[in-house]
């Protein structure tokens, strides 16, 4: 068995083109879309301190289908049994004692595994992470690199005899309403395997990051597969058992204080398949993970009545994509890409979506007048 990690959508044993520019064949592929989030966005870590543990879900009456639109229901019982054994719960435990448990699973044969930055960050600066595989043996991680701007990091286990490499789906390919299998390790249960099916796609979420600091989920699968805190970095597949997304985040009812309510409520949100796929191959080869830059600090504006009303430039970089395209201190942008400026989860959605070179039309105010002007996005 090969140890490179196929590209997403490649058939085994087949090489494929690497994907390049921001068309279909860009990591994202498709076009954004905004989508309001009325509701508290949860990571799906489980602390030391998490809840009680719950009955391990179990699938009755399995119905056999194809994947393909047309199916209905997956084989659960079949892709548990050839998916499980690629997925892993990850144990973290920080210098400082924090403990954490999350999921992953096996990308390429040699030992390397794709979970959530958010899961092993508490011993990213010093602790130790531990791998449990699905057959109750357990083994030391290190941890490769992460990139918590899409919340995604890459651990290396020693290579084992029949350390077995999840599939990839091609993620642009995924439909609403089609059938997917979500497995992982919710409130620290191992092997835990729930179905559903794909709610909507294309969801900009915004969820919390290192050092207090907020990214966004850019073109998330939803899914009501229920998943729980412990199926962080867990798989979610497709009914031939290849991985379509990274759950990382659900959806929660706030409580009084505004906070993150219980468990799953049947909205979760996974990493696409194809943008996890670039990421973990640009971390593995140890190269820069390059993403789009505007050059420009803002800050929200608020109208009287509390309503965003665009973004208020605080500082411009000399030289860079937001100085070349004419935009100044003290403009305000409306619009971006066609999207309205209404917080700054725009502009992180936009450099995490977008490629450095692609062209963002840019609707602002000065002094009162309105603009519109075109911004080629920088490297950084």
């Amino acid at each position: 068995m090969s140890d490179r990690m196929p590209e997403p959508g490649e058939p085994a044993q087949e090489a494929a083109a690497p994907a390049s520019g921001g068309g279909a064949g860009h990591p994202l592929g498709r076009r954004l879309r905004w989508a309001l989030i009325g509701t508290v966005i949860a990571a799906l870590v489980l602390g030391a301190a998490g809840g009680a543990a719950t009955a391990l879900v179990l699938h009755k009456n399995p119905t056999v289908a194809r994947a393909t639109g047309t199916a209905t229901v997956c084989d659960s019982v079949h892709i548990a049994s050839t998916v499980l054994p690629s997925v892993v719960t990850v144990s973290v435990r920080a210098a400082s004692g924090e403990s954490g448990v999350g999921s992953g699973e096996v990308i390429r044969a040699d030992g390397y595994i794709v979970t959530n930055n958010h899961v092993i960050s508490p011993a990213a600066s010093g602790g130790s992470i531990t791998v449990t595989f699905s057959d109750g043996t357990t083994e030391p991680a290190e941890l490769t690199g992460r990139d918590p701007r899409s919340d995604l990091a890459v651990l290396k286990v020693d290579k084992r005899p029949g350390l077995r490499p999840i599939d990839f789906a091609d993620s642009d390919h995924v439909v609403v309403g089609q059938p997917v299998v979500a497995l992982g390790a919710p409130l620290g249960l191992s092997s835990t395997v729930t179905t559903g099916i794909v709610s909507a796609l294309d969801r900009n979420v915004p969820v919390p990051s290192d050092g207090g600091q907020t990214t966004v989920l850019v073109g998330a699968i939803q899914t009501d597969a229920a998943i729980n805190p412990g199926n962080s970095g867990g798989a979610l597949v497709d009914c031939a058992g290849h991985l379509v997304g990274v759950n990382t985040a659900i959806a929660t009812v706030p409580n009084e204080a505004g906070q993150a309510g219980g468990g799953s409520v049947g909205i979760g949100f996974a990493v696409p398949a194809n943008l996890a796929g670039h990421v973990a191959r640009q971390i593995i080869a140890g190269d820069p993970i390059g993403y789009a830059y505007f050059g420009l600090q803002a800050a929200p504006v608020t109208s009287q009545s509390g309503q965003t009303v665009g973004l208020f430039v605080q500082a411009i970089t000399s030289g860079g994509p937001a100085d070349d395209a004419g935009l100044r201190v003290g403009d305000i942008i409306t619009r971006l890409h066609g999207h309205a400026a209404s917080d700054l989860s725009v502009l992180t959605a936009l450099v995490t979506a977008l490629s450095p070179g692609d062209r963002v039309e840019v609707e602002y105010v000065r002094d009162g007048d309105r603009h519109t002007t075109t911004l080629t996005l920088g490297e950084q």
